[in-house]
């Protein structure tokens, strides 16, 4: 019985030492002093303008996108046929880019091709600004968050330090130790915020790059046609 006594009794300690180590992320970031929280609140802040910003151009980029894909072909009939204000009215109808293009060649018929070519090339730089408004934000977040969370942890550090040093180098290692890992945690949230935003730039840019090269050949598939022998 005694032997049974003594092993419950190494059991519950076990038990209570590792729900001692156990340590919730609130926690982490309670514990770590004001600064730690101003800056994982910074941190979150930074992540809810990067996910914002993601999903919205990410729906814009997703609709601009979409285009019928008879939409050339009825351009080339109204124009074959000198129906320019038919083609006018179906490019107006139509919401995207390659649409506003296409209108702004129709437009310029009947002048140099050269002088089309320019209209559609300046309207073109136009649509892809649009299509790239705010992306660069998550540029800077991808950047700013990781230098954010290392400022972080820096200040901690010297914090700790500086109460090691208060003490007469008799503080406690347990005391410094749990300084110094919640410090740590800054770090870890500037990296997630940063890896987040830098995953959401490149795939932004991908698919904006898309459909700049739908644009591209639209374009020249319009100025192909006007080049058609009548």
């Amino acid at each position: 019985m005694v032997l049974f006594q003594d092993l419950a009794n190494e059991a519950e300690i076990g038990d209570a030492l590792s729900e001692e180590k156990t340590l919730s992320v609130v926690d982490l970031i309670v514990n770590g002093g004001a600064g730690s929280i101003v800056i994982i609140s910074v941190l979150f802040v930074l992540l809810f303008v990067a996910m914002y910003i993601y999903f919205e151009r990410i729906f814009a980029i997703k609709a601009a996108s979409k285009i019928d894909k008879n939409f050339m072909n009825q351009i080339r009939d109204h124009v074959m046929n000198g129906k320019l204000e038919a083609a006018k009215i179906l490019c107006a109808q139509t919401d995207s880019p390659v649409a506003r293009l296409t209108e702004k060649g129709v437009s310029r018929i009947g002048k140099p091709l050269d002088d089309i070519n320019t209209a559609i090339e300046n309207a073109g730089t136009l649509e892809v600004y649009k299509l790239e408004r705010n992306v660069s934000v998550l540029a800077t977040v991808a950047g700013a968050a990781p230098m954010i969370g290392f400022l972080g942890t820096v200040i901690g550090m010297i914090i700790a330090f500086h109460e090691m040093a208060s003490s007469g180098g008799q503080a406690e290692m347990g005391s410094l130790a749990s300084g110094i890992y919640t410090a740590m945690t800054t770090t870890v949230a500037g990296l997630v915020v940063g890896i987040i935003a830098y995953i959401g730039y490149n795939h932004l840019v991908n698919r904006t790059d898309k459909v700049v090269h739908k644009m591209e050949a639209n374009a020249v598939e319009f100025l192909d046609l006007l080049n058609e022998p009548a």
